[in-house]
């Protein structure tokens, strides 16, 4: 059965963008390093980034994982949808209140649903027994909420954004986390990971 994963890079103080949109420094450690990002077993490099020593083990590993990701349409709306090409996993699903961009890659088997329950399991579907990443921010906010997520996984950047958007979104209810399962310690970046272990307030159960 596929894990569900949160994930983004942030901020120190929990932002994944400032309020324009900007990434600031958050993606600098993707491009500060010598070793590419690669697809196991093809030697395929993710895109043009080349992480740390430190960092390419573990990011490699979680991006070889993915199967499907789930964006929301404010990120779509940024990237393109990643030209429906998605840095990590073959499949790529949308949650939208609208509807498909007319004339949007219409080869593309990309999915929009204005649920983030029913994009989940449908990415869990075709993730089979691999990783569903739901991007951080509102969607994975909604998701955690909602007790689909399994694990929480952030790349903090020391950097402190003050404003901007949140990487839990508007969350508005606890959720306890257990101990970090990960911690390594990149070229300006930490990566850390948490199982999910229950809401303590609001409607999630």
């Amino acid at each position: 059965m596929a894990t569900v994963i949160m994930h983004a890079v942030a901020s120190l103080d929990g932002f994944i963008a400032d309020e324009h949109d900007e990434l600031g420094p958050l993606f600098d450690w993707y491009f500060n390093g010598d070793r590419p990002i690669e697809t196991e077993g093809e030697g395929e490099a993710h895109g043009p980034f080349r992480v740390s020593e430190r960092s390419h083990e573990y990011v490699s590993s979680f991006w070889n994982r993915i199967g499907a990701t789930i964006q929301g349409r404010h990120l779509f709306d940024l990237t393109n949808g990643w030209e429906a090409d998605p840095p990590a996993g073959e499949h790529l699903l949308v949650v939208s209140h609208r509807p498909r961009p007319e004339g949007w890659h219409p080869e593309a088997d990309v999915p929009f649903f204005d649920d983030v329950t029913a994009a989940v399991e449908e990415a869990k579907r075709r993730a089979g027994d691999r990783v569903v990443a739901v991007c951080a921010g509102e969607v994975g906010g909604e998701a955690l909420r909602l007790g689909l997520v399994d694990e929480v996984a952030i790349d903090i950047v020391p950097v402190v954004f003050g404003s901007g958007k949140r990487y839990f979104g508007s969350v508005d209810a606890q959720h306890l986390l257990g101990d970090p399962t990960t911690v390594i310690q990149g070229d300006r970046v930490l990566h850390l990971r948490y199982p999910v272990l229950r809401a303590t307030g609001g409607d999630a159960s």
